[in-house]
């Protein structure tokens, strides 16, 4: 096991100082690391990127490594805006929820694997990151009356990251000209310095993917797949469906309509749930089964 499986972040310098998610291990605990690692001769590997052909026409082009990367570097983006929530109990609830949710995906498998983390920010809001880097927020999760509602929201950002939307934010423009095959190449020995190159070499990329997720938001085609996503994620696990739709309504109530967090960046939830119940049916409130419930205040009473 790599000392980097073991970290959630590593901190490199660049243009400033960036905390670069790495991935950890479900049920870990919540540690910090100041590492600066050292970035080798990177000079050889800025030139051949330059000189590399254009292998990557379209979103669907980029491989599973470089989704990994650039997803690593737009979670670095996501850390250095909001201060991570550090609370052990409730970041190993999460994951564990998480992971369970994810292998009954479409995608239940990525490259780094998927990795959930708990932003401390009373905005409403949620991220996925491309490569299955998860955030929420305190702000979102005390919008939930029960595990379901937690349950539904990560089943929506997993279906984000079923459908690649992140990678699809990349103008295509951009996309004509990354050869990041050959970072990927020289990338076995210098795991940090190929980091700081792919924020250095594809900061516009980054930029085109944390945009979408934070300024501007998806379509609301997209946001109607990741809403089908969770519906069937959320059926296959055992868990009710409505528990989404529970979840927006409690959002409906405590969203600012002008605010710049969920209400900016998705659909209204009325108009969400109107399309969710295309699927699920008539609305009905979700029986929480006594353990469950008895988990959920216990790991999240926190917040």
């Amino acid at each position: 096991m790599s000392n980097s499986d073991r970290s959630i972040f590593l901190k490199i310098k660049g243009k400033g100082t960036l905390w670069l998610v790495l991935a950890f291990l479900p049920g870990i605990a919540l540690f910090l690391v100041g590492w600066k690692p050292s970035l080798g001769n990177v000079g050889s590997v800025v030139k051949k990127v330059h000189t590399a052909k254009k292998v990557v026409k379209s979103f669907e082009d980029i491989s599973p490594e470089q989704e990994y990367y650039l997803g690593r570097a737009v979670g670095a983006t996501i850390a250095g805006k909001y201060r991570v929530y550090d609370d052990q109990k409730a970041t190993v609830y999460i994951n564990t929820l998480g992971q369970t949710l994810a292998q009954a995906s479409d995608r239940p498998e990525t490259f780094g694997g998927y990795h959930f983390l708990i932003l401390d920010s009373d905005e409403i809001n949620a991220f996925a990151a491309p490569g299955g880097l998860i955030f929420i927020t305190r702000g979102m999760l005390r919008c939930a009356e029960n595990e379901d509602a937690v349950a539904a929201v990560l089943a929506h950002e997993i279906g984000h990251v079923q459908y690649k939307h992140g990678l699809q934010s990349i103008k295509k423009s951009r996309l004509s000209s990354v050869g990041m095959d050959v970072l990927l190449d020289e990338a076995q020995s210098r795991t940090g310095g190929l980091a700081s190159l792919v924020v250095g070499e594809f900061q516009d990329s980054i930029n085109d993917i944390t945009t979408t997720m934070i300024t501007n938001g998806y379509s609301r085609k997209f946001e109607k797949a990741a809403d089908k996503a969770a519906v069937e994620i959320l059926q296959r696990v055992g868990y009710d469906p409505n528990g989404l739709i529970e979840m927006l309504k409690v959002m409906k109530e405590r969203l600012d309509p002008k605010g710049k967090d969920f209400a900016k960046t998705h659909p209204s939830p009325s108009s969400r749930i109107k399309d969710i119940q295309k699927k699920t049916g008539k609305y009905a409130p979700v029986k929480i089964p006594g353990a469950r419930q008895t988990r959920f205040e216990a790991a999240l009473k926190n917040l």
